[in-house]
């Protein structure tokens, strides 16, 4: 008895260190990023920070150090976690950063109110920094709006613009949101919406697996709540719905949206829009519009999809970009 009791022993202390140790021909894994006591396997690369205005802002990067810088742009609720099986594909493409905006994501959450101009403050100073130059941006959600602005009001530093599920233009009214969104929007910009939000979480439990086709798995739906743990951590994604410019409210939001909508169409910058059926924001008469309206545009139908279409169809965006790049974004 105790001869099995000690192989028994001995072989629990001896599995762990067995398991560890590489396999002939394969490299071992990135050591999983660990937040808040929650790991995340899927995360293929390193974690990085920076110091932007006092505060740190995350990101994970890829690809060329010495290649074109293709930023990536999360909107809400999520972060740079979304484009996790897209930046493989990019790698060939150049220098591939996911930023996770602030107050979002791994980002720290200083005392500010996250208006769109405090995103923008903080995401300009962090391309200022990182040096990013003649960069492609890869946009979404609220990254195609701060996105649009960058490129509008830094045109000679974007070499193409790469969008979906995107803000083009700000909405005269609530009835003109797409799906009928307006009823939604107008509960999620009062009381109501405040508590739906800070208290049950609504974005990360309800918004976000209802805009992906496919099921999250656990694992995946861990990863998004992880940034928001408590009320308090929530104050970003209680913001972005009261940022959407609504019959011209709030006014500053209005006018960047307004500014950014007029130049796009007749911006020779090039521009890929990738959209998903059914998707939300970008369905068929959009896509539509764009075609007729935008000059030097290129679309891709990725598959089915909703509105975190990252999700549902990563290789087919990744690929697209990609082939996309090698043809129209000068290279060496």
């Amino acid at each position: 008895m105790k001869s099995k009791l000690f192989w028994t022993v001995l072989l629990a202390l001896c599995l762990p260190l067995i398991a560890a140790l590489p396999l002939q021909a394969q490299s071992a894994p990135p050591e999983p990023l660990i937040y808040e006591g929650i790991a995340f396997p899927e995360l293929p690369y390193a974690s990085r920070w920076i110091e932007v205005n006092g505060a740190k802002m995350h990101y994970m990067e890829t690809g060329d150090p010495a290649g074109t810088p293709i930023l990536l742009l999360h909107g809400n609720p999520t972060w740079s976690y979304l484009w996790r099986d897209v930046m493989p594909h990019l790698e060939d493409s150049g220098r591939v950063i996911a930023v996770d905006l602030i107050g979002m994501g791994l980002s720290d959450k200083p005392d500010i109110a996250y208006t769109f101009a405090e995103h923008r403050e903080y995401l300009w100073r962090f391309i200022e920094l990182l040096g990013l130059q003649e960069l492609v941006l890869v946009v979404h959600d609220w990254g195609s709006g701060l996105g649009f602005d960058y490129a509008y009001q830094h045109q000679d530093n974007v070499q193409g613009i790469a969008f979906m599920e995107a803000l083009i233009a700000p909405f005269p009214a609530y009835a003109d949101m797409p799906q009928g969104g307006g009823d939604m929007m107008q509960t999620m910009r009062g009381e109501a919406g405040r508590g739906m939000i800070l208290n049950q979480n609504f974005f990360v439990e309800q918004l976000l697996p209802g805009g992906v086709v496919r099921e999250l798995s656990a694992a995946e739906l861990d990863a998004y709540r992880a940034p928001f743990p408590t009320p308090e951590s929530r104050l970003p994604v209680l913001m972005w719905p009261r940022q959407i410019p609504i019959g011209g409210e709030p006014a500053e939001v209005h006018a960047v949206l307004a500014a950014y909508a007029a130049w796009l169409p007749q911006s020779e910058t090039p521009k890929l829009l990738l959209y998903a059926e059914p998707g939300m924001m970008t369905q068929a008469p959009v896509v539509a519009m764009l075609l007729a309206r935008y000059q030097n545009l290129e679309t891709v139908n990725v598959g089915a999809g909703g509105h975190f279409i990252q999700e549902d169809q990563p290789d087919a965006i990744g690929q697209s970009i990609a082939e996309w790049m090698e043809r129209v974004i000068p290279t060496g």
